[in-house]
């Protein structure tokens, strides 16, 4: 069984209002997102700020049967703990973002398929530029190879025990900025699964 979470609870600062709600084509951005997992999961569960919940029940997306809502919290991973809390079938979970509108739905399927044999997965691309590690005034100390670079991105993919064990553990801090750093900081192995496609985050409005 799939449970998927969609993180729909940012006041999206940098975009000046709130970029779920923004059309793409047909769309809203968060629509689209929901319609990638609809068919792939088995309950998908939001922690959502009040105007994108009730812009949800409304939508033509909106499944009852499927999705149910969570509280969002002031972080992201408060946000995730909560819709953990709310995960009717605890078996694989996948973590997304609900800005990342474009993802694959063959991504998807094959991500979940990867915790037949793994704990965790995180899905991302390789980096493409040259990364330079600088110094708090702006100096180069050294350029790291980028082939060894991984961009991680989402869906995030795990055992339900092994997220929610890495959640209640580390609940005290909002350090950590995605999912698989949580799992990391366990000392679990997490895997590698390169996106296909584009995978954009929107996150300014150039982005769109």
């Amino acid at each position: 069984m799939i449970s998927t979470i969609i993180t729909a609870g940012g006041v999206s600062k940098r975009f000046g209002e709130n970029k779920l709600l923004v059309k793409l084509d047909d769309k809203t951005v968060i629509e689209h997102t929901i319609l990638k997992f609809l068919d792939l999961s088995d309950e998908i569960i939001i922690p959502a700020t009040v105007q994108t919940l009730n812009f949800i029940k409304s939508s033509s997306v909106f499944d009852e049967n499927k999705i149910k809502f969570a509280p969002f919290g002031q972080t992201r991973q408060k946000s995730v703990y909560n819709a953990l809390l709310k995960c009717e079938f605890k078996d694989k979970v996948l973590i997304h973002d609900g800005a990342r509108p474009f993802i694959e739905k063959s991504t998807i399927a094959k991500v979940a398929e990867e915790l037949n044999t793994k704990d965790a997965v995180c899905c991302g691309v390789f980096a493409t530029d040259t990364i330079k590690i600088i110094d708090n005034d702006g100096l180069i100390i050294k350029t790291i190879d980028r082939n060894n670079v991984f961009q991680a991105q989402t869906p995030q993919a795990f055992k339900y025990d092994l997220i929610m064990k890495a959640h209640k553990k580390f609940a005290l801090r909002d350090d950590f900025t995605d999912d698989s750093s949580l799992v990391e900081a366990l000392g679990v192995r997490v895997w590698t699964f390169k996106c296909e496609g584009v995978n954009k985050k929107i996150t300014t409005r150039a982005d769109l």
